[in-house]
């Protein structure tokens, strides 16, 4: 390539790349702003003061719920637009919905000035969070992926995935110096801050957003006017097994619900930490998931990702149980131990299965393909993790049954993962077998013959036919 333009589409990878950084750092905050408020305060505010705070809190947790069962909802619809008319309008669409329903749930009264309108209009705003993360995760991993240098799709892609700890650190660190302010004034107002400030965070997304290109392989599917008419439907139809293993990758990513929101509830109310000392637990160990995160796509990028995966999920088994009883002690140390160990397991593997997820399908179907596996396993575990997790807790008064739920989603996800990388492919310097197929296709157009089975396995991007491979 012209050094000119190899210069030019690395600047445009970066900026692709920090794009999506930003913008899902945005959109993580929001959601989970409302997950550490859903944890101490919604039970409080939203719900009848008489209630028993076991029940409350359960209620606050399928308020939260919610938005997890709108998330396939949000991957339908944008998942649709994308793979119709580009990735980079339907982030813009989902950046505004998500900024107005967060600045709108600041703005709500409360069950005392309204009623049961309160968690009504409660679960109304939550389900266009829903909605709009739904949509937002498969176009932002996407957007990186698929303007990336050759062979670096899963590199890139893992820029959109710091969004999650960013986000969610920037939510716990706002709710933390909050927690500073006595307790009848952040039941009052405080709490309503943090979303609040969703509205000037919005802006500099947009405006960001706003500057950014569409990918190559959006351009080139629009331009030869090969977008399909109903990409669900061919997802469906022709990709249904990779949907459901995909869905069966993710439930390990869920954990973090086990130790942010459901840990947050139980370590304050029942285990005697105060707010502010438990918020900074967390904080620690999201800290400790951005900086490790990454290296989990700088894993599966060099090495056979069945081994990869293995040695990323694997101590998951013993460590995220561990965690729980690590916070059982009250010790501070040993919680923040017990955390951040368990923390590193699914961090890295979360860095890594963005890009591998959207090597599975091929690029006419490839945002509808990546989001309904993602929100398929969001409605199903993500928010139910709380949920059951509290529920567990409330009839068995012990922490164990939780412990042993929490292994079972890494075995799920390491089972899952091995099948789908043995139907797709577990080389990243190789082409997938999804991208083969947008290769065989550009070579047709070409007029010259697609690669046989006996021929030796091309590097990730290798040009056929004269034309560029889709950048991943």
């Amino acid at each position: 390539m012209n050094p000119a333009l190899e210069a030019a589409a690395h600047k445009k990878a970066r900026k692709a790349g920090v794009a999506s950084f930003i913008g899902t750092t945005i959109e993580w905050y929001d959601f989970y702003a409302y997950g550490i408020a859903a944890a101490l305060v919604f039970g409080k505010v939203f719900f009848p003061a008489d209630l028993p705070p076991g029940t409350a809190t359960l209620l606050s947790f399928l308020t939260l719920w919610a938005g997890f069962v709108a998330r396939p909802v949000g991957g339908i619809i944008f998942g649709h637009l994308g793979d119709k008319i580009g990735r980079k309008t339907t982030l813009v669409i989902t950046l505004i919905m998500m900024g107005i329903a967060t600045t709108c749930i600041g703005l709500l009264p409360t069950y005392l000035q309204i009623g049961i309108w309160a968690p009504i209009a409660l679960v109304v705003l939550r389900i266009i969070q829903g909605i709009a993360v739904g949509g937002e995760w498969g176009g932002a991993v996407l957007i990186a992926s698929e303007s990336a240098p050759k062979g670096k799709g899963i590199l890139y892609a893992a820029f959109a995935q710091q969004g999650s700890p960013a986000g969610n650190l920037l939510a716990t660190l706002v709710f933390f110096a909050l927690s500073a302010l006595p307790a009848p004034d952040f039941l009052l107002w405080g709490w309503r801050i943090p979303f609040l400030l969703s509205a000037a965070l919005v802006i500099v997304g947009m405006v960001i957003r706003l500057k950014l290109e569409e990918s190559d392989d959006m351009k080139r599917l629009i331009q030869q006017k090969k977008t399909v008419k109903l990409p669900i439907l061919e997802v469906l139809r022709s990709h249904w097994k990779i949907v459901l293993l995909g869905a069966g990758v993710l439930p390990i990513i869920h954990v973090t619900y086990f130790k942010s929101t459901f840990a947050l509830s139980w370590a304050t109310k029942e285990l005697g930490y105060t707010q502010s000392t438990f918020l900074s637990v967390i904080i620690i160990a999201l800290v400790v998931q951005f900086i490790t995160q990454p290296l989990g796509a700088v894993l599966v990028s060099r090495m056979d990702m069945r081994k990869a995966v293995v040695l990323m999920v694997v101590p998951e088994f013993f460590l995220m149980p561990a965690m729980f009883f690590a916070v059982e002690t009250g010790n501070y140390w040993i919680a923040v131990l017990g955390m951040c160990l368990a923390t590193v397991p699914h961090s890295m593997f979360y860095g890594a299965v963005g890009g591998i997820l959207a090597r599975a399908f091929p690029t006419r179907v490839r945002y509808s393909g990546l989001s309904i596996s993602y929100q398929l396993c969001s409605l199903l575990v993500g928010g139910a993790t709380p949920v059951l997790a509290q529920s567990i807790l409330n009839g068995t008064g012990s922490i164990v049954g939780v412990a042993i739920a929490s292994a079972c989603y890494a075995v799920v996800s390491l089972v899952c993962m091995l099948l789908l990388l043995k139907r797709i492919g577990h080389n990243a310097a190789e082409l997938s077998t999804a991208e083969q197929e947008d290769a065989d296709e550009l070579a047709r157009e070409a007029g010259t013959s697609t690669i046989t089975p006996t021929d030796s396995p091309r590097p990730a991007h290798q040009d056929v036919g004269g034309l560029p491979q889709p950048a991943r």
